[in-house]
């Protein structure tokens, strides 16, 4: 049923005296952010998850075989890993070394494409946020090559690690999606994750929660 990638406990980019931040501006809301994540999770896992990702994870195993669920390490708050889910999208061929997703990518399936489209690929990290390992909200989490890349070398880039990483965010909404093969497009997604951060509400996070259904609604042509 699960399909682990990328799955280790080393962490190249932090050592002890890497430190990650609190953000400058305090953020209140911490509380009712984590109750709204609860009940909001507890309520999709009840009423939608619980028929809407067996039939996805049947469709999954008839158009590609291999498991439903696809699990990766990626990092969340202060730089702790944790084990991601995410409903497989891609072939189930060994890799080793890491490569993003690019458009066209042969490795994608047919009912991939349209769960990437449709972020409903993103749906077992509701279970992550139950499990306090993400928000609903918050600066999306990368995969651990590219934080190791980023880390030390790109100012700012650890500041997105000071709150939990989120199942959709502010970069995500305004277009942030699909492999970030420059330099400048990662620059611009940090930018905006440090912009969430520093402008964090209650009301902020309701606001990208409905953006992001019109996009999954929508489609998003970005996201392959």
């Amino acid at each position: 049923m699960l399909s682990n990638a990328s799955l280790s406990n080393s962490r190249p980019y932090i050592d002890d005296e890497v430190e990650v931040l609190e953000p400058s501006i305090a953020y209140r809301g911490l509380l009712a952010k984590r109750i709204f994540d609860i009940a909001f999770s507890l309520f999709i896992s009840l009423f939608i998850l619980s028929w809407l990702i067996p039939l996805l994870g049947l469709a999954i195993r008839f158009s590609s075989p291999g498991p439903m669920i696809f699990v990766q390490l990626r990092t969340g708050r202060n730089g702790r890993q944790f084990r991601c889910f995410k409903l497989r999208t891609m072939k189930n061929t060994p890799e080793t070394t890491f490569k993003q997703a690019t458009q066209n990518d042969p490795r994608i399936t047919k009912l991939g494409q349209i769960l990437r489209k449709t972020n409903l690929d993103e749906l077992p990290q509701f279970f992550n946020v139950l499990r306090g390992d993400m928000s609903i909200v918050g600066p999306r989490p990368h995969p651990i090559p590219l934080d190791a890349k980023h880390w030390y070398t790109m100012p700012h880039y650890p500041e997105r690690y000071g709150v939990k990483p989120g199942i959709t965010g502010l970069a995500q909404v305004r277009g942030c999606r699909g492999e970030t093969d420059t330099l400048q497009k990662m620059e611009h997604r940090v930018r905006l994750d440090r912009w969430y951060i520093a402008k964090r509400s209650f009301g902020l996070d309701i606001k990208i929660c409905l953006w992001t259904v019109t996009r999954m609604i929508q489609g998003d042509k970005k996201a392959w």
